[in-house]
């Protein structure tokens, strides 16, 4: 049996117009390389850590783009019998897309441990919350989620050999009757999403506590010397500050919720087989790796919702090219 991303490639019935489809990925592109630059310039209000966390999101993003939907889908459905299609250098392009995906989820665990740090642990934040550890996490789980997605490029075996060069990637049997296989399998989507999955939620969960404790003790604190009710900065730059956390974070449970059950259901009917496009086991697949696909181009809208300063610099850059213009028209 093909692996997941293989096997999501055979739709013949649902091609989207190749014209369609490369306008939608240019606009991936530029929407994620303009948040890459926005990030970098650091002219959005945020410290230096959470800008390292966010740059980094959105180059790891950009990345899954390429590997999963360039170098994968759009070759695999509009150009079949290309060279992507090659044997090694399809266990190549799915080992990315693993390393890419897996980077992506726990650099979003890595942000969103930073943050509870920084909001709950007052006394670790400021040793933890500083750029220089924000890039010793990032080069680390960089290293860690390239390494894991190593084995996935020695699992694959040519479909057929044509004038003595191997097509197409098909998973070997011994994934499926090796305990050692096996047990790769279950630790990769142990890690990516379920227990990614799970820390977000228990993170999120902590720190809103947290906040609304803290939120209340100050506010009878404020309201017992100053006998009303008045705005509190703090309380303002606190709500801000978890504005953004929350909605990367909520992005992702919601984003990733499809692809656990997805993977839970397929463990327990272990025996059962996708008989047409149209199987809900099928359906249920491929609409979790939509939206999972989809989580790596939600975060630069997010960051345009949720922080001021980054909407004017998007607006400042959108505008750019059209001053530029009337200078060299002037």
């Amino acid at each position: 049996m093909p692996s997941q991303f293989i096997l999501s490639l055979q739709i013949p019935d649902v091609r989207i117009p190749l014209d369609n489809t490369f306008i939608s990925l240019l606009s991936l592109f530029i929407v994620n390389l303009m948040a890459i630059a926005i990030l970098s310039r650091g002219r959005c209000g945020l410290s230096k850590c959470i800008t390292k966390y966010l740059v980094s999101m959105a180059v790891t993003d950009l990345l899954v783009i390429i590997t999963a939907v360039l170098l994968n889908r759009i070759p695999a459905i509009y150009f079949p019998g290309n060279c992507l299609n090659i044997t090694p250098v399809c266990s190549i392009t799915i080992a990315l897309i693993h390393a890419t995906r897996d980077i992506s989820v726990w650099l979003t665990v890595a942000f969103t441990f930073d943050r509870f740090v920084a909001i709950c642990c007052q006394q670790m934040k400021t040793k933890y919350c500083t750029e220089q550890t924000a890039d010793v996490v990032i080069t680390t789980v960089s290293l860690l989620g390239a390494l894991k997605s190593v084995p996935w490029y020695f699992i694959h075996e040519p479909r057929s050999i044509i004038n003595g060069v191997p097509w197409y990637c098909r998973v070997k049997d011994i994934r499926y009757i090796s305990p050692a296989w096996r047990a790769f399998d279950w630790s990769d989507r142990i890690l990516t999403p379920c227990v990614p999955f799970l820390l977000i939620l228990l993170l999120n969960v902590v720190t809103v506590r947290f906040i609304l404790a803290a939120s209340k003790a100050r506010s009878r604190l404020r309201s017992q010397r100053n006998g009303e009710k008045q705005s509190d900065p703090e309380i303002e730059n606190r709500r801000k500050s978890i504005i953004l956390l929350f909605a990367i974070s909520g992005s992702f449970i919601l984003l990733w919720a499809t692809n656990v059950v997805q993977f839970g259901f397929k463990h327990v009917t272990s025996g059962y087989k996708i008989t047409s496009f149209n199987d809900p086991r099928y359906l249920l697949q491929e609409g979790a790796n939509m939206l999972q696909l989809l989580n790596s181009c939600t975060n630069t809208f997010i960051y345009a919702v949720t922080q001021s300063s980054f909407r004017k610099e998007l607006n400042d850059a959108m505008k750019y090219p059209f001053i530029l213009l009337g200078k060299i028209i002037k």
